[in-house]
């Protein structure tokens, strides 16, 4: 044996000397029993622990969902015994529930949404929700029970500070005492819109779109009320600041009060025809007097709304012609020369300016109940429209006879509504109709006072034609006729947004005018042409300027009309490029309208300008992605 041999001998272990043993193990190196049942015992529970939190997830979830359900059945039964106790017709010896009612439905529900929002805490849940895909509707769970929670502990509660307390009967003062509890909260409802919208923000950050339809149900749905609450806080908080001050908590306010026609189309909305003073003391309203359009007819005020109104307005004069003042659909436009027209008329200052129509005083007599006529008529929330846009050209035929049934229809109306605002078992319901009404821009409001008119131009019921940039879509009608055939109007637009190009997108306004008048049996001052065309006309056609307002910068390439190229007259007003067409429109005929833009601002979807007619405007809107820079 060599050296050699010798030595890798040696540094070869052997079973006996140099082989090393690990602790615990047996003599062949494996495990020992012992050890073996502890490593079993680890790997278990390693693949047990991802089930036993599905399971704690599920078993939670489920005691979340039903927390979140009875939360959800105490608002219901809030809302429902508030409308049956509001409701025209009541019992009148029950109390109805307002405020300590409410301020109970609300605490229950904030405890129900409070365990929701416990259940769906922990580490099992934060783990779930962290996981690709999978963990999707975990966070939708968690963030929807994390908005009720919100919504029910911090938002809701300072809503019920507002209601009135509970009578058998009502009682008197309603809006004084709502205007004295909207001061005293007032830093409450600001820091609830806040929270309302955070809300609303996070909730939009939620997953829309998860392998658990349930989830994205609940989403869809919480979203859905929270886009209709949050704008509802904002208004609130805005009301608490400007409210007070505007119905004379601060000494006496005066508006003038115009009740538009909407048979004959404007800008705003219709006609401005009867009007009446609304003065306001502490929160006491009451009107001073009425009047018909044929009085102001002889204002001419002296008022400058600058160089382009001027342009834009040139032909009609709206300072100086009273059935023009409103063409604008820019509300403040026309409260400014509502104003100047009453001051010049009477030398008195009013310190604002309200629009209503027939449609806002039917929504406002589904609360209040049938108003009666000095003599007799009956106006309900369902014959008010009909009346007074309508049947009564009908039934007078000498106009003054006539002007006098509007002045004396708003009267009775106007007299109604101000009972039910002094009525505390009434004013929750009635408040909840104006915020409709004005939502849907047929209520509108101007304030001659500059720092309260700043806050509101920025809510729907200011009228304010806004001029930010980006995408815009506006169909404006005026009556170039001077009939009242704008009863039977229909009227569609379709916007649809195209490819980008040039720095821009094109965009393709479809707009459809239906003219639903019989050719037989109306009126003659319903069907009157007072423009005197010079080509013919039958009974029943009617004639519009048709504005479509777009983006700011917005250029027209091409236009036709029922198919044939069409030539538009182009303005700006507010920033807004504005093409205009003057439109026959002959008794039962639909005429199509089809622009052809490039919008340098279209990403998304447009902000939309209603103008609120008899019929409601139809709307399909198309927008595209976002054009690369």
């Amino acid at each position: 044996m060599t050296v050699r041999d010798i030595r890798e001998a040696v540094r070869r272990p052997g079973p006996g000397r140099d082989a090393v043993r690990m602790p615990g193990a047996g003599r062949s190196g494996e495990p020992a029993p012992g050890r073996r049942r502890v490593l079993r015992t680890a790997l278990l529970a390693g693949a047990l622990l991802p089930l036993a939190g599905a399971v704690w997830i599920g078993v939670t979830g489920a005691l979340a969902r039903g927390e979140l359900l009875a939360a959800q059945q105490d608002l219901d039964a809030l809302r429902h015994s508030v409308a049956a106790a509001t409701a025209p017709g009541s019992a009148s010896g029950k109390a109805p529930a307002p405020a300590r009612e409410a301020a109970q439905a609300v605490r229950s529900a904030a405890v129900h949404a409070a365990r929701a929002h416990h259940l769906t805490t922990g580490p099992a849940w934060y783990s779930a929700a962290e996981l690709p895909f999978l963990g999707d509707p975990v966070r939708t769970v968690r963030g929807a029970a994390y908005a009720a929670d919100r919504l029910a502990g911090d938002v809701l509660p300072p809503l019920t500070g507002v209601l009135p307390p509970s009578a058998p009967h009502g009682s008197s003062g309603g809006m004084s005492e709502a205007l004295a509890a909207l001061q005293q909260h007032e830093p409450e409802i600001a820091r609830a819109a806040d929270v309302a919208a955070e809300v609303r923000t996070d909730v939009h950050g939620l997953p829309r779109s998860t392998w658990l339809p349930a989830a994205d149900r609940a989403r869809a749905g919480l979203q859905q009320q929270l886009d209709r609450l949050a704008p509802v806080m904002t208004d609130a908080s805005l009301a608490a600041r400007v409210l007070p001050p505007m119905l004379g908590t601060q000494g006496q306010r005066r508006y003038f009060l115009a009740f538009q026609n909407l048979a004959e189309a404007r800008g705003t909305g219709g006609l401005p025809g009867a009007f009446a003073v609304l003065k306001a003391d502490r929160g006491r309203l009451s009107f001073e007097r009425f009047g018909n359009n044929t009085e102001m007819e002889t204002a001419k005020p002296d008022i400058d709304l600058g160089a382009e109104f001027n342009a834009r307005y040139a032909g009609s004069d709206p300072i100086h012609t009273w059935p023009n003042s409103n063409m604008s659909p820019h509300f403040p436009y026309a409260a400014r020369i509502w104003a100047a027209a009453w001051r010049k008329h009477t030398g008195e200052r009013v310190d604002g300016a309200i629009a209503v129509d027939p449609v806002t005083l039917s929504r406002l007599l589904r609360v209040t109940g049938p108003a009666r006529m000095a003599d007799g008529t009956e106006l309900t929330a369902d014959n008010v429209v009909d009346l007074t846009e309508r049947a009564s050209y009908a039934k007078y035929d000498d106009i003054a006879r006539r002007k006098a049934f509007f002045v004396d229809a708003a009267r009775a109306a106007a007299a109604r509504l101000m009972g039910a605002l002094d009525d505390t078992r009434r004013l929750p319901t009635l408040l909840v109709a104006v915020n409709d009404v004005q939502r849907d821009g047929r209520l509108k409001v101007w304030s001659a006072h500059p720092a309260e008119q700043l806050l509101l131009e920025s809510r729907p019921y200011s009228g304010t034609l806004p001029n930010a940039p980006g995408p815009f879509a506006g169909l404006v009608v005026n009556n170039a006729a001077g009939g009242k055939l704008d009863y039977y109007l229909d009227r569609s637009l379709t916007w649809e947004a195209g490819a980008c190009s040039g720095g821009g997108r094109t965009v393709t306004v479809t707009m459809i005018l239906t003219n639903r008048a019989p050719a037989s049996g109306l009126p003659d001052y319903v069907t009157m042409r007072v423009d005197s065309p010079p080509y013919r006309t039958r009974p029943g056609d009617n004639r519009l300027k048709v504005s479509y307002y777009a983006g700011a910068g917005a250029t027209l390439t091409d236009a036709t009309l029922d198919g044939r190229r069409a030539l538009l007259a182009p303005g700006v007003e507010r920033g807004h490029s504005v093409f205009t067409k003057d439109l026959e429109l002959p008794a039962g005929s639909r005429r199509t309208l089809v622009l052809h833009l490039l919008e340098p601002h279209a990403d998304g979807a447009p902000t939309l300008l209603r103008q609120s007619l008899v019929t409601p405007l139809r709307t399909t809107l198309k927008p595209g992605g976002a054009c690369r820079v």
